[in-house]
């Protein structure tokens, strides 16, 4: 029998555990996958607080005290739960969470229970070490990220917000981990983009209201024909290109470590210096503009009837400090005859790079990569580090992996076949570890 590391096992071992997230739909819930995290950390000698927020629905929220405690405080919190996947077309079932060919398989593996697993293994390591970070460190496993965190962390924002007390900082998802760049010499540079904003999530309903009237009769006050006009006009907008600090900053460093000639100053040269930065640039063009998407339509009950209203659902992201221009442009697009609400409203977040927490997260990935070029970025989706920002909690996203060196990388998430690699996986615990314990 293979043995593998502790946090490749727990990997494993999370991922066999379903705790997908249907949203309104329902779902597995993520009870069982709390009380496995219950139970290792009991296991080495820890109290954690097992949290349910609704019948299945669970979070475990612990603290860890620092040595020095007149230190400000930091968060580092990891989701539960997971998108469905659907079995057909996987290489290996979702579910299994196998290890083979270099990877740990399954729905969870990079969003994000490799990162879970990393702070299991981190504080299993340091309870058999007797070792305590320098500051506090809450250690915080939630519910609900992949819906919108209402049970999750904005629960516990609303409802236990003394758990992070003193808390300054927090780490999440999605940052710290390597994007090569040839550049135009031919070496490769290696970029590590942490999350030091993110773009903002308005999800919105839409109502069209008109005439209703059979369907044989003239009717130039019909609700679906606004609708469907209106939503033209949303879709065809080119929302323009804005240059946000964190976004200037990660495309100067970057054009510096390539050694390219760069015009910012102009959509043309941005996209001129798009098309020379490879992969990375999949990090910065979502970042660059707002964006609406229409997802859902609701019109009419019977074919010859037009109704008195439609309805539509558009998924809204905007720019930090954006949100009442973006919403203004898309009310004079869709026109007088809609009304909207929000289904959801998380305005985007932004903090600064220039703080020791950024210069210490870059510090430990150079540790272990010391060619590692680490640049601020924005996220172009979201992540549990809105609510907690309510509290007034700077959020980054950096959940470190390392090197595997035979080019493996992360792959599949929210797809199918989603995987981590093992020897990522394994040094990805090392620079959490050292990062956590010494910051």
């Amino acid at each position: 029998m293979t043995t593998h590391p502790d946090v490749v096992t727990i990997c494993s071992e999370l991922i066999a555990i379903d705790t997908s997230n249907y949203g309104s739909r329902g779902g597995n819930g993520e009870l069982d996958a709390a009380r496995y995290v219950v139970g290792l950390l009991r296991a080495a000698g820890y109290d954690p607080e097992l949290i349910v927020s609704e019948p299945n629905r669970a979070n475990v929220v612990m603290r860890v005290a620092g040595t020095d405690r007149t230190q400000p405080g930091l968060l580092v919190h990891g989701h539960l739960d997971v998108v469905p996947a659907e079995p057909g077309g996987w290489t290996v079932a979702p579910f299994e969470g196998r290890v083979a060919d270099g990877y740990v398989w399954g729905r969870g593996a990079s969003d994000m229970k490799d990162m879970v697993a990393m702070m299991l293994a981190t504080l299993r390591r340091w309870a058999a070490r007797g070792v305590a970070p320098r500051r506090d460190v809450v250690f915080a496993f939630v519910a609900d990220e992949e819906e919108d965190g209402a049970l999750g962390a904005e629960w516990l924002v609303r409802h236990r917000p003394e758990l992070f007390d003193g808390v300054a900082a927090a780490i999440g998802e999605a940052g710290g981990q390597a994007v090569p760049v040839e550049a135009p010499d031919g070496t490769v540079r290696r970029f590590y983009p942490v999350a030091v904003a993110e773009r903002g999530s308005l999800h919105l309903r839409v109502r069209a209201s008109g005439t209703a009237g059979h369907g044989s009769r003239p009717n130039p006050d019909n609700p679906v024909a606004h609708l469907v006009t209106g939503l033209a006009r949303l879709t065809e907008h080119r929302w323009p290109l804005t240059l946000t600090p964190p976004v200037r900053r990660l495309l100067d460093l970057t054009t510096q470590a390539l050694g390219l000639d760069a015009d910012l100053s102009s959509a043309e040269g941005i996209e001129a210096v798009l098309d020379r930065i490879g992969p990375l640039r999949e990090v910065v063009e979502p970042a660059l503009r707002p964006s609406t998407a229409v997802t859902v339509l609701d019109a009419g009950y019977k074919y010859n009837v037009v109704p008195g209203e439609a309805h539509a659902e558009i998924d809204v992201r905007s720019l930090p400090g954006g949100e009442a221009e973006q919403l203004a442009t898309i009310d004079r697009l869709l026109g007088p005859a809609f009304t909207r609400s929000f289904l959801s409203y998380r305005p985007a977040i932004a903090t600064r790079w220039d703080t020791p927490w950024f210069d210490a997260m870059a510090a430990a990935v150079r540790r272990h990569d010391p060619d590692a070029v680490v640049v601020p970025y924005c996220m172009a989706g979201g992540t549990d580090a809105k609510p907690f920002a309510e509290l007034g909690i700077a959020g980054f996203g950096f959940s470190p992996l390392g090197l595997d060196p035979d080019g493996r990388t992360p792959a599949g998430m929210h797809g199918v076949d989603e995987r981590v690699p093992v020897a990522a996986l394994v040094q990805g615990l090392e620079l959490l570890d050292e990062f956590l314990r010494t910051v």
